[in-house]
């Protein structure tokens, strides 16, 4: 009875222990997973210790002081199962680790990524400065974090995750993070109704809005036991391996979501890794939907990260000739500069990051475009400065101020490729917009808004014999005034001018300080100004003259 009671033990002791691993590490039940690996390695070895210390210690009491250490060991049998099966577990992941990786299978590393070559000024088209990302994410977290601090309801029992994942919503560049619980003490007074709201700024007219739910988010990384979005997929789906990265999200209709890809590996145990499936789950109730990753809803804007996909055309632009040719020779080998930054194209969030040779020049090749949802990405042969050298190009103009440049966008202005990057003080607040040309990177405009900026630029592309406009011509008008009205257009007042000789309606920004004197104006009175032709029937006023 006593010998069975000390089995009963020591079985409850190690099941004890692979639970407590198992809901900590939440290994996925999957021979591709290195985490079940680790699992498995831990199981025997806690199997082999707890077998060693019972049986070393009926081996004690049987025998005395008396005590022969080989006839000792000679005794432990299931111990030197469990050792072989641990050393056979290990040499298994060690030579499966070896044989996955880019050292034997550098061919197929570089076809994992399929580029296609994209045309610059058909692709891109002109820009619209209402729809693009005008903040960084560090930005952005400075309006998310003085945004919540105004919110005295709940400033004192969340915090604002430092997610900020980039979308689309509605067809305008946002950056939502949800709230988080401010410590252990706030989440088990909170728990029960859950986080009540979620940051969302608008990246172009920088509104900061805390859009409050009817039901709270149950379901998060700030929750600690089973309402834990890692371990409510593991439970959920044992065998699924989850990227680190789950992206928050919200549907058109603001509903928030957990977007959680889940790998696929396509080279031997460990290596090739993609996405093969994504699990959308809603962050208030925990409902979950399983999708093969090209039937993902198209309101989704992140499947694959940013780093997963640099990461693999670094792949396709380093293992073109072997893998010792990307370390030795270096022959026609590419990769993708040290940063990278997002651009929305056709209501999907789009990579962008140059390509330089590996030998660390200060150019570019060209650059490219991986989409987040798709995986789709299109290579442009653009040479021009690396982004760092038209950062530093940015910041020579106002260095007697130390602004510092944010990671710039690429743009389409008059079919120029331009770099657009923001210029902060020490505070992180943006101060300045500076343009900084590709391919003449000497070429620097700076003003004090974004359309001082563009109109700065304009004028040194016309300097240096370029024309503006978006068809080749910046269009001018003159006329009499037949109307004027002011609407507010997401938080800044516009002026919409009519004049007697055209159909065109022209909109004057006032937010712009350039064009402030429009308000002078009333019907009747002759008006003369450049613009671009928006869309059909509306322009936008680039100089009042």
């Amino acid at each position: 009875m006593k010998k069975l009671r000390w089995k009963l033990l020591v079985i409850a002791v190690l099941l004890l222990c692979v639970g407590i691993f198992y809901y900590v590490t939440l290994p996925a039940i999957n021979i591709h997973s290195t985490d079940f690996w680790l699992y498995l390695l831990f199981l025997i070895a806690a199997a082999t210790v707890l077998y060693i210390l019972s049986k070393g210690k009926k081996e004690l009491f049987s025998r005395g002081k008396n005590v022969n250490v080989k006839e000792l060991f000679n005794s432990f049998q299931l111990a030197k199962i469990g050792v072989f099966f641990f050393v056979l577990a290990a040499a298994v992941f060690f030579v499966g680790s070896v044989l996955s990786s880019p050292i034997v299978n550098a061919g197929k590393y570089q076809k994992l990524l399929t580029v296609q070559s994209g045309n610059f000024t058909s692709d891109i088209k002109e820009v619209d400065f209402r729809t693009i990302p005008l903040l960084d994410k560090n930005s952005a977290q400075l309006l998310g974090n003085r945004k919540m601090g105004s919110m005295v309801d709940m400033v004192s029992q969340f915090e604002v995750s430092d997610e900020y994942t980039q979308i689309n919503y509605q067809n305008t560049p946002v950056r939502v993070a949800p709230l988080v619980y401010a410590s252990g003490i706030k989440w088990f007074t909170n728990q029960k109704n859950g986080i009540p709201a979620y940051i969302r700024i608008d990246m172009a007219t920088q509104n900061t809005e805390c859009v409050k739910l009817t039901q709270g988010i149950k379901y998060s990384k700030s929750e600690y036991f089973n309402r834990n979005i890692y371990r409510h997929l593991r439970f959920r789906y044992p065998t699924y391996i989850f990227d680190d990265q789950i992206f928050f999200e919200i549907d058109d209709e603001g509903t928030p979501y957990w977007v959680c890809p889940v790998k696929k590996f396509q080279i031997g145990l460990f290596g090739g890794q993609t996405v093969g499936r994504a699990v959308l789950c809603n962050a208030v109730t925990g409902e979950c939907v399983d999708y093969k990753v090209e039937d993902v809803p198209s309101w989704v804007d992140k499947v694959y990260s940013a780093e997963l996909l640099t990461r693999l055309y670094n792949y396709y632009g380093t293992l073109k000739h072997g893998f010792f040719n990307s370390v030795l020779g270096q022959k026609d080998c590419l990769q993708a500069t040290n940063g990278y930054n997002y651009i929305a194209l056709e209501d999907d969030v789009w990579v962008y990051t140059g390509v330089t040779s590996v030998s660390g020049d200060q150019s570019n090749v060209g650059f490219v475009l991986m989409n987040q949802r798709t995986m789709e990405t299109k290579y442009y042969t653009v040479e021009g400065a690396i982004e760092d050298s038209a950062m530093s190009s940015a910041e020579g103009q106002v260095q007697n101020l130390g602004y510092r440049a944010t990671f710039p966008l690429l743009l389409n202005i008059s079919n120029e490729p331009t770099y657009f990057m923001a210029l902060k003080d020490g505070a992180g607040l943006v101060k300045k917009y500076a343009m900084v040309n590709v391919q003449k990177y000497q070429w620097v405009a700076i003003g004090d808004t974004v359309q001082e900026c563009e109109r700065a630029y304009m004028k040194l592309l016309a300097t240096n014999g370029i024309s503006g406009g978006g068809s080749g011509v910046y269009e001018s008008a003159k006329g009499k005034i037949s109307s004027i009205a002011p609407v507010v257009v997401e938080g800044n007042t516009h002026y919409y001018v009519c004049l007697n000789n055209s159909e065109i309606i022209f909109d004057v920004n006032v937010s712009d300080t350039a064009f402030v004197d429009i308000v002078r104006y009333q019907a009747g009175d002759m008006v003369e100004f450049s613009y671009t032709l928006e869309e059909e029937g509306f322009a936008r006023v680039t100089e009042l003259k």
